[in-house]
């Protein structure tokens, strides 16, 4: 639908990122159709096929029109009340910038690696209300103005999904913008996942780069996965994988037993949605995901030494105005909903 500009009202486009021609695009649409007080606009990014969904959001937004940029994946239901909510964030408050939500606790996809991965996003986003350092574009929203003159998204650094949303937010909150997270924002996640492609997406997706760009940075970061509660806990996890090596029994225990007690909020979600046995093996899930943290985080300071040499550090590179930048600068095709 084509925007209908109102005097004193902002308007809201959704981009959503199709290019891999997803399954749960027609579902994505249609929650967008019944929400209430809806995006004023809807781009649909399917070309060029394969690329990236940071290109592609940056195509979606130089056509758009919107005051207001959603961001959605299109493995993502909005709930009926999120634009609205959204809209009325950006209103209410003129020095916002950006802000973003969080994933229900229903996940559509069954199965214990589904289950666990797709609470414990939404457990770490309702656990982190209010100020933010940093952007998700599952379900997030940022000023056009504001996108544009930052340059959009990165998709020369990150032509593959990966963690573009996380550095837009850095370089956004370097510039002194304002970003929140609001976890009463919420969209249903389908994506079904498995366990090879949990410690893919971890390892080479988000921990690599992730800890490479505050390496860059010089930044520290306690935000979302990066808190004193995710660091103690891959402390244990650790220990328990060298206690497991060591066949010291006693110690496995007592990792296992801070492990469970550093995260006994997300434990009680699983065993609450998704029962006890989903629980335990949640436990051992999240042990292997504090590991894979931690080997990403000792290969992102290999690479940053290789790459810059002892005791030097890379800057953290600046976007050029524009939201495509360089060749991601060229119109392509949209869908309208």
């Amino acid at each position: 639908m084509d925007p209908v500009q109102t005097p004193g009202m902002q308007t809201l486009t959704a981009i959503i990122p199709a290019t891999d021609r997803p399954s749960t695009l027609a579902r994505c649409l249609e929650a967008l159709r019944a929400a209430e007080e809806g995006p004023d606009e809807t781009i649909v990014v399917e070309e060029p096929a394969g690329s990236g969904p940071a290109a592609a959001r940056n195509r979606g937004a130089e056509q758009a029109v919107g005051d207001i940029l959603v961001f959605v994946d299109a493995d993502v239901e909005v709930h009926e009340d999120a634009i609205r909510r959204i809209r009325q964030r950006f209103g209410e408050d003129e020095r916002l910038t950006a802000l973003f939500g969080s994933y229900d606790d229903a996940p559509a996809a069954t199965g214990v690696v589904s289950g666990f991965r797709n609470l414990l996003h939404h457990h770490v986003h309702q656990s982190s209300p209010g100020p933010a350092v940093t952007f998700w574009s599952g379900l997030g929203a940022v000023r056009r103005e504001a996108f544009l003159a930052a340059g959009g998204f990165d998709a020369e650094r990150f032509p593959l999904p990966s963690i573009e949303d996380i550095e837009l937010g850095m370089r956004l909150s370097a510039a002194g913008a304002r970003i929140a997270l609001d976890p009463s924002v919420q969209g249903t996640h389908l994506k079904r996942w498995a366990f090879s492609s949990m410690v893919a997406t971890d390892f080479s997706q988000r921990g690599v780069p992730w800890m490479l760009l505050l390496l860059e940075t010089g930044r520290p970061s306690a935000a979302l996965n990066l808190g004193w509660r995710h660091r103690a806990s891959a402390v244990a996890s650790l220990a328990g994988l060298l206690a497991v090596a060591g066949r010291r029994p006693r110690a496995v225990a007592a990792s296992t037993a801070a492990l469970v007690a550093l995260n006994r909020s997300f434990y009680a979600l699983l065993l609450r949605r998704r029962g006890p046995a989903e629980a335990a093996l949640g436990v051992g899930l999240h042990a292997i995901h504090h590991l894979t943290g931690v080997a990403a985080a000792v290969a992102a300071v290999g690479l940053s030494v290789t790459r810059a040499g002892p005791g030097k550090r890379l800057p953290l590179r600046r976007r050029s105005r524009g939201a495509g930048g360089g060749a991601d600068r060229g119109h392509g095709p949209r869908g309208r909903a």
